[in-house]
């Protein structure tokens, strides 16, 4: 009876669980692309401050409302410029491993002066008899997040890299990229180089060949919006502390650029619409290349220098800055629109993030009575080859000053019998007389210097033996490397290293993260989102809290 009582049971929850089948949660399938933008010199705060005025829903504000937001996000190395920057965000390394420590770096092996994009083995492709293309990722020694890609699918994603920038280009896309593609400021046109083919793609020689810059420098840079928003949320319009990039006879709003067609194609990148001719080639090559239309996930990775120029030149609080946002914003928008028709709505992964942000303006603290002293590599290396003389000792023993680095030359000490402690005291002791130098600290030994931890961690983080210097020196907050107008970047402090990071699409969870997270925790991020190796010489964290 038990037995017959337990099988009628058995017989009727084996009916019920036929009627209400287990429910077997899949996970979400791959992007089909990938999209990485690195808006060049991007603070964090950017997107709070103009929230108000962006025009579109569709733009910034899409990653905010409908994605992810990493509120806290730093740079863990230094100096914080632009190719350390961009290398940092695609291996999710720092300098000391991924090996490009500067945007230019004295090559101790080599001895020389070398800018981190060169390789003299290539040619220039789109321009003849012009060293602008004479370029290659031949120096990061890592693999990059679109290496591992294509690794991962046996070299059938396709990956591309398009900046203004040669280095915004080139290092974001890889060592295996289809393309990386980059503007020529002398011929107004998009080049590229015998590493990724001995010819441009035809759809991009079409684009080259239409001279969109002269369109664009027809139309003159107008405001987006009235007067009365710059006035409300910007220093003055004119400022003697702010360059003047299109000369000096022309400050202020509305700036009449027609002059500058068929003369001078340089001029176009300190304007917002050197993001239009960035946006241009990316739809373009989106388009073209049949991105994200297949079953493997392809890698589009876009640069905008512009904002870079423009901060350079007029600071981060000026009528210049604020209108190339409102105008980033819409172009933003009209590419989030393409992605939706070609790939998507769902169907894609992108995030933004920048390579530095910026200090302000030196000149516009000191109206406010805030710190800000102008200093720069070159005065620091006056002044030391003038004390090094002073005490009978060849100034040439310093090789060069880069970058807030200072390089020995090791051999012609030796032949001097000049020791590295003897050079290094007499070095320190007078510039941390300096008011505005907070430490110097002998790289090798940065680990024990006298500098809160999260200080000694960032230099280390910088430093390779061949291609950083022996001492490192750490200004005061508001001391900016540069001229007497305009500002610049490249220090621990959080005007330069808190930088964006949003996140959207496929895979990715609604929501802001608040907790601390670094630069080189995007790859890591992308690769675990992707289910793909890390590139190799990651050392940053997945991102959970924005994956789905």
């Amino acid at each position: 009876m038990r037995f017959t009582s337990f099988l009628i049971l058995s017989l009727i929850s084996i009916q019920v669980s036929a009627q209400k089948p287990v429910s077997i949660k899949t996970a979400p399938s791959k992007p089909k692309l990938v999209v990485g933008i690195v808006v060049d010199q991007m603070r964090w705060d950017y997107v709070n401050k103009f929230k108000p005025y962006f025009k579109s829903q569709n733009g910034f504000l899409r990653f905010v409302n409908e994605g992810a937001s990493c509120n806290n996000n730093l740079i863990p190395y230094l100096p914080t410029v632009t190719a350390c920057g961009h290398t940092a965000v695609y291996t999710g390394a720092p300098p000391a491993i991924h090996g490009i420590t500067g945007n230019n770096w004295y090559d101790n092996i080599q001895q020389r002066m070398v800018y981190c994009v060169e390789d003299a083995s290539v040619q220039s492709v789109g321009i003849e008899n012009s060293g602008a293309g004479k370029m290659s990722p031949l120096n990061v020694w890592t693999t990059t997040l679109g290496d591992e890609l294509k690794l991962a699918t046996n070299f059938k994603s396709k990956v591309f890299g398009i900046s203004i920038k040669d280095r915004g280009a080139i290092i974001p896309a890889g060592h295996s990229a289809d393309g990386a593609f980059w503007y020529d400021s002398k011929s107004g046109s998009f080049i590229s180089s015998t590493y990724y083919g001995k010819t441009l793609p035809t759809w991009l020689t079409n684009y080259n060949n239409a001279h969109i810059v002269d369109s664009f420098y027809k139309l003159g840079w107008n405001l987006s919006l009235p007067n009365s928003v710059y006035e409300a949320n910007c220093d003055a319009d004119q400022n003697d502390y702010e360059s003047a990039p299109f000369g000096k006879e022309m400050k202020g709003f509305p700036y009449n650029l027609s002059g500058f067609v068929g003369k001078d194609y340089g001029k176009i990148a300190s304007t917002p619409y050197g993001n239009n001719l960035v946006m241009d080639v990316a739809s373009q090559t989106l388009i073209n290349e049949k991105m994200g239309l297949d079953d493997f996930t392809d890698l589009l990775a876009v640069s905008f220098s512009s904002p870079d120029y423009i901060g350079h030149s007029f600071g981060p609080n000026s009528w210049e800055t604020l209108d190339g946002y409102i105008k980033l914003d819409e172009l933003l928008a009209q590419f989030f629109t393409l992605l939706d028709k070609q790939v998507g709505k769902n169907n894609y992964t992108i995030f933004l993030t920048a390579d530095h942000a910026v200090a302000n303006v030196p000149g516009f603290m000191q109206k406010h009575h805030l710190p800000g002293v102008v200093m720069s590599d070159d005065g620091v290396k006056v002044e030391l080859s003038k004390l090094l003389t002073t005490k009978g000792i060849n100034p040439k023993v310093i090789s060069a000053i880069s970058e807030f680095n200072i390089y020995y030359n090791h051999n012609l000490m030796d032949s001097l019998q000049i020791s590295q402690d003897k050079l290094t005291n007499i070095i320190t002791s007078y510039l941390e007389a300096k008011s505005y130098i907070l430490q110097v600290v002998d790289s090798r030994k940065a680990a024990i210097a006298p500098l809160p931890q999260n200080i000694r961690e960032r230099i280390v983080n910088g430093y390779n033996p061949q291609r950083s210097g022996d001492l490192v020196f750490i200004t005061k907050s508001g001391y900016v490397g540069g001229g007497n107008t305009g500002t610049g970047h490249g220090v621990f402090y959080n005007y330069d290293a808190h930088i964006p990071l949003l996140f959207y699409g496929n895979g990715i969870k609604k929501g802001t993260v608040n907790s601390v997270n670094y630069m080189t925790d995007i790859a890591p991020t992308i690769s675990t989102l992707l289910g793909i190796q890390m590139p190799s010489g990651s050392i940053g964290k997945p991102i959970l809290e924005v994956i789905q």
